[in-house]
């Protein structure tokens, strides 16, 4: 494989990022393929998972360590993405679940990575034993670990959403609540519900290494909202094509810096490199905010119209300026909104300023959807369902990855706060639509897909 090559400039440039304007690389996440690992026996399978995974990802930690030393550039996270677990566990009862979901948890911490995702089902247009299996384990399986994260595919523009899927996931988020409700219910934190989930996602909760990709692979996430908006602090007066272009380039300055550490981490890896999500991903620190940007582009507080249509320009500049950095992009590659994680969110949601339907508009235009948002404890599953169905919706009729990551907090009520500290941030609890949608959820059967889907 030909490799890219780095210019001094480059490398520089990078560090003036770094300093001036909190660029960091969000994690470094090696994909590991579990297939050769199968076995009837649910011991034999967990050591097979054990051996493979420490031998093939020994390295990470001190890797990852000495790249963020020798460029400067902050490393974050670093993370492991398996296969689906339903697929290479299908003879497992939900208690075997259990126990492969404790020996990846277990595997995390002796490696020292922060989290490791692929406790997931791909249930879009049906159930085998192994899904339901999967799906039932999941409350215990959250609850009874610390870095171990979840994701079902509940839908897809191929195949439609799953109602059955979708009704059965906001009673499994319930419960999750319930059996993790003395830490804020944070059980629901590492668990997202999809529509179009892509393969090579690097970023939790919803990473997990896709059955075309091969043995193993390193790929990056890169974060860099403080960049994008300091870069548009200097533009002021520009008119909107002007933006997007200022906005365009900054994104090809983040790829490449991010293109530069993934590949540098595959080489003293051994393992072949995969890609970089250029994704705005933000923390809760004051100057990493995609809600700033947002607001910097012109809208007074975030989640007033006009959010929508700055929303879309920035997501759709992000990618443009990434896909010419490098042939390498993929995983979502754009503007993720997690109430929790961003301090403009925060802000927004404490003053009423947004809310779980203006987050649902956004979310047609960005990466994703519904993050990290926090609802009252006694929110029905049935909502919860309706919830993650409106969101599907939107990504199957629009062929666009969408998700949901939604926190019932037990005990909590409108108005209260749910801390959870580090990247998760803290946020208030906020109100859903009180109608019910029991009858709505309980029809079952599958929402066939959209005519868009005969491309064939």
């Amino acid at each position: 494989m030909r490799h890219l090559s780095f210019s001094g400039e480059e490398i520089i440039d990078t560090i003036s990022m770094v300093r001036a304007a909190k660029l960091d690389i969000r994690t470094i996440t090696i994909g590991v393929s579990l297939f050769d690992c199968v076995d009837a026996d649910c011991d034999t399978l967990c050591n097979n998972i054990f051996n493979k995974i420490t031998h093939k990802v020994r390295d990470l930690s001190k890797v990852s360590a000495s790249l963020s030393q020798e460029f400067g550039v902050p490393i974050v996270n670093n993370r492991i993405a398996v296969t689906p677990v339903s697929l290479i566990a299908g003879k497992s009862t939900p208690d075997e679940m259990v126990k492969i979901a404790q020996t990846l948890d277990r595997i995390a911490d002796v490696l020292k990575v922060d989290f490791i995702g692929g406790f997931s089902a791909h249930v879009e247009k049906g159930f085998t034993e192994g899904d339901r299996s999967l799906l039932a384990a999941l409350p215990q399986a959250l609850a009874s670990t610390k870095r171990v994260c979840a994701s079902v595919n509940i839908g897809s523009t191929r195949a439609g959403i799953n109602m059955d899927a979708v009704a059965q996931m906001g009673e499994i988020i319930v419960k999750t609540a319930a059996l993790t409700a003395n830490e804020g219910s944070i059980g629901c934190a590492k668990l997202v519900v999809f529509c179009n989930a892509v393969e090579d996602n690097p970023f939790m909760a919803g990473a997990f290494h896709g059955v075309s990709e091969g043995d193993c692979v390193v790929s990056v996430g890169v974060s860099g909202p403080g960049v994008v908006l300091r870069a548009i602090q200097e533009a002021r007066g520009a008119d909107f094509g002007e933006l997007a272009a200022i906005i365009r380039q900054t994104a090809f300055r983040i790829t490449r810096a991010g293109e530069l550490v993934g590949r540098t981490a595959a080489a003293r890896l051994g393992i072949p490199f995969g890609i970089v999500d250029l994704s705005l991903a933000p923390t809760p620190v004051e100057g990493d905010s995609v809600a700033r940007i947002l607001e910097e582009i012109g809208v007074e507080h975030v989640g007033g119209h006009g959010t929508t249509a700055a929303l879309a320009m920035l997501n759709d500049a992000v990618k443009k300026g990434g896909s010419m950095a490098s042939s390498n992009v993929g995983g979502l590659s754009g503007a993720f909104i997690p109430v929790s994680e961003d301090e403009g969110m925060i802000e927004a949601a404490a003053n009423g300023y947004i809310t779980i339907d203006k987050l649902e508009a956004m979310t047609s235009v960005c990466s994703v959807g519904l993050d990290m948002v926090v609802v009252p404890g006694d929110t029905p599953p049935q909502t919860l369902s309706a919830i993650i169905a409106d969101e599907a919706a939107i990504g199957m009729i629009n062929k666009k990855t969408t998700a949901v990551r939604i926190i019932p907090a037990a005990g909590k009520k409108v108005g209260d706060w749910v801390e959870y500290g580090g990247l998760l941030g803290k946020a208030p609890v906020m109100p859903v639509n009180r109608s019910s949608a029991e009858r709505l959820i309980g029809r079952g059967g599958r929402i066939p897909a959209p005519l868009s889907a005969l491309t064939n």
